[in-house]
């Protein structure tokens, strides 16, 4: 291979990995959580097109990869994208693409999925890019306890849920009770004429909300989210530890930015977050998030060096 273990290095970081068996390598280009217009669809084409084999693939973190370009011919094909508003990335020990659901269209969306998503990314993906960090951090953005996008296992990951009230005492116990027949989780019944909802079974997806014809679970529900911590899949799995509290959209990016410092602080070298919280308790991170420090020392963490074994 006339290819050096240096140049596929150097290019690895700007969003081109190597094609296996072959000299070319692939690049990903980078938008919110996929959501591309015709013109940025067009432009991708071209540059397959033009630098690549013709191929585009979906990355599973929503980037359209460019397969086939040449070594060579990544600065022009750089460029090329460049001109048209659209950049390589995607890789590195650093914030990695933000992924979403369809949420701002399903009918089970519970939050604006695209526009938290345009948030997180202007934030987080650009705006600390240059923010090394022990490993990958991957976020993720799920509309309802559904999960299609997997929010658990990102190291944050958050999903859309509805905070309903429920009245028992304007349930009239129907002999069918039309909460109960909706509720995907099973969490309520109908226990001596009157309805009841298991709060360790109710997962507030929602989907209740307003189907009560005498109000018991009133249309009004306020949109919420709740966020995982620790989420990982591939060799190592771990499920995501799940915040105490509940947050609105606009308190997520805080939470975030909490949670990364954190981990920049408290984390080692190739440790990811989720390992970080196993060793040192999911109790002490949210005992740190619960209040300002992380952020007053912000300027502080970024410039520590990373924690080394």
């Amino acid at each position: 291979m006339s290819i050096t273990k240096e140049q596929i290095t150097s290019v690895k970081g700007r969003g081109f990995l190597l094609n296996r068996g072959t000299e070319c390598f692939s690049g990903r280009i980078v938008t919110v959580a996929g959501l591309f217009t015709p013109d940025e669809l067009h432009a991708i084409a071209e540059c397959a097109e033009k630098f690549g084999n013709g191929k585009v693939i979906v990355t599973s973190r929503l980037a359209a990869e460019i397969v086939g370009i040449p070594f060579d011919k990544i600065p022009a094909a750089e460029a090329f994208m460049a001109e048209r508003g659209l950049h390589f990335g995607g890789t590195g020990a650093k914030v990695r693409p933000i992924t979403a659901c369809k949420g701002t269209t399903c009918v089970y969306g519970n939050i604006d999925t695209q526009a938290l998503a345009k948030v997180i990314y202007d934030k987080f993906y650009i705006g600390m890019r240059d923010v090394k960090l022990p490993h990958k951090f991957k976020i993720g953005v799920g509309g309802c306890p559904n999960s299609c996008m997997k929010p658990s296992l990102n190291d944050v990951g958050i999903e859309g849920c509805r905070v309903f009230s429920f009245d028992r005492e304007l349930c009239r116990g129907c002999k069918k009770c039309a909460v109960a027949a909706n509720c995907p989780s099973k969490a309520a019944s109908v226990v001596d004429g009157k309805a009841i909802i298991d709060g360790s079974k109710c997962t507030k997806c929602g989907v209740c909300v307003g189907k009560c014809p005498f109000g018991a679970v009133p249309k009004e529900a306020e949109s919420a989210c709740r966020i995982f911590v620790g989420g990982t899949w591939g060799k190592t799995q771990r499920m995501g530890t799940r915040l105490n509290a509940v947050y609105s959209e606009e308190e997520v990016p805080a939470v975030i930015e909490k949670v990364m410092l954190w981990y920049k602080e408290n984390g080692y070298v190739k440790e990811r977050l989720g390992a970080a919280i196993d060793r040192l308790g999911a109790d002490t991170l949210e005992a740190a998030i619960a209040g300002d420090d992380l952020i007053l020392r912000k300027e502080e963490i970024l410039a520590k060096p990373l924690l080394e074994r």
